[in-house]
Formats: C-alpha cells, sequence, structure tokens
C-alpha cells in the first residue's frame, strides 16, 4: 500500500501524512476531531478505527507528550499508521483488531481519553469503492456506533472523555451510543458550513460515568463569506488551535 500512497500535510505542515492515494482519505474530520480531545501532557489517549493516523498525529502535534494506544482493522493502514507515527518521532502503539472484540478491549490499559471517527451510516447505498464503504456504512456484520462506544468507554477512567465526529443526522444514534456505554454529560459541538446553514457534521463528547444534562456549544463556523475558511476555523484547522469547547 505505502507504494500507492500520497504524502500530505496537516495543521499548516506540522504534520506530514502518508496516507492510500484511493479511499477515504483523512482530512477535515480527523483535524477537528483532534482539536476536540481536551488531553493534557501525560495522559494516556486511545483512538479507534485510526486509518493512516491522521487524528492522532494532529492531537500529538498540539498535545506534546501523550502516551498513544490506536487501533485499526486493516493491516495495510495500521503499517501506514505506525510508519507515520515513526516519522513524526512518536512512540504510538498501533494494534491490528476489530472494536467487536471485548477481549482486546479488556486487555488494553487505562485511558484517559478515546476517541473516533467511526463508519456512521447503517444501511443506504455505500460508495463503490471498497475502502470507502468500510470507513463510511456500517451495514451487514460490520461494526454499530453501539459497538465503537462499548470498545471506547470499556478502558476509560472515571470522568475520562469519549468523543466521536458524525454526521448531525446521527444525532439521536450516537447519543444512544454513548448512554448505552455508559458515558453521560454528553457535550454537543456543531461545525456550521456557514453562517446561518445547518450543521452538517458534530463532535459528541461524553464522559464515563459522567453526570448532568447534555449541552450544546456555540459550535464552530468553518466558511466565511468567501471560500475560504472563516478565521476561528483557520485557528484550529492551520494553527493548532483546541476547539472552543466549554
Amino acid at each position: 500500500m505505502s507504494e500507492d500512497c500520497t504524502e500530505d500535510l496537516l495543521l499548516g505542515g506540522r504534520v506530514r501524512l502518508r496516507q492510500p492515494r484511493r479511499g477515504l482519505r483523512a482530512g477535515l474530520d480527523a483535524v477537528l476531531l483532534a482539536a476536540g480531545i481536551p488531553a493534557r501532557p501525560g495522559q494516556v489517549v486511545l483512538e479507534a478505527g485510526c486509518g493512516s493516523g491522521a487524528a492522532f498525529l494532529c492531537l500529538a502535534a498540539r498535545v506534546p507528550g501523550l502516551r498513544i494506544i490506536a487501533l485499526e482493522r486493516d493491516a495495510g493502514l495500521a503499517a501506514l499508521a505506525r510508519e507515520n507515527a515513526a516519522t513524526a518521532g512518536l512512540a504510538a502503539e498501533v494494534i491490528e483488531g476489530d472494536v467487536r472484540d471485548r477481549a482486546l478491549a479488556r486487555r488494553l490499559p487505562s485511558c484517559d481519553h478515546a476517541f473516533a471517527n467511526p463508519p456512521f451510516w447503517p444501511g443506504g447505498t455505500p460508495p463503490p469503492e471498497p475502502g470507502r464503504q468500510a470507513m463510511t456504512h456500517a451495514a451487514g456484520e460490520a461494526a454499530g456506533l453501539e459497538d465503537w462506544a462499548r470498545f471506547l468507554a470499556a478502558p476509560l477512567a472515571r470522568r475520562g472523555t469519549l468523543s466521536l465526529i458524525l454526521p448531525a443526522a446521527r444525532l439521536d444514534a450516537g447519543m444512544a451510543a454513548l448512554a448505552g456505554a455508559g458515558c453521560a454529560g454528553t457535550l454537543l459541538l456543531p461545525f456550521w458550513p456557514r453562517e446561518g446553514v445547518a450543521a452538517k457534521r458534530m463532535l459528541l463528547q461524553a464522559r464515563r460515568e459522567g453526570r448532568g444534562p447534555a449541552r450544546i456549544a456555540p459550535g464552530l463556523v468553518l466558511h466565511g463569506p468567501g471560500e475560504g475558511f472563516s478565521p476561528a476555523a483557520e485557528a484550529v484547522l492551520r494553527d493548532a488551535a483546541p476547539l472552543p469547547i466549554s
């Protein structure tokens, strides 16, 4: 796979990412997800479905000194994630496995934060390319959102955060999956394409054994009046600023 890859830059060049030329390529969602993880140096983070490593690489570029554990089912992508981590000087542990493997989840060390950009559509017409199908559609025997949430929550320490980036249309399913995994006090952060336009993406973040009602953060407007990103989005996407989560 590494021979049929491109090298791309994220976070204004802070992250170099080798990823497959074909299939679902990492970009905006991975950077936004990483920007929403409230990690601190020295903490342990877990990513499920890491692909070639874009999200954990972006998180590590913003927060140094993390212990990174990542899970990826595809052996070729897992190898790319290890290669990208080594290039960045990160000692990330990339494990090949499936989020439905309960025994694997129980063997993981205690984590402070867990996150994923999971396959989000349970049905419908998948894209024709197999690589994109596996990363966007959870049809048939594939793991559903409940499986992803349970896997991520299993090693979470009490009050640790579980974060998912999802289409806004999957709000109900995402909230239910987090609750079913024992995570509550959910924060919803919408990503508005432009001012006055309905959100198409959102970050859902809950805490293991959390309490309190769900909250809605102000969110992030991605594009300004012209073709470019808004200043707030530029700060996140180019300058490695965290998302405005309160």
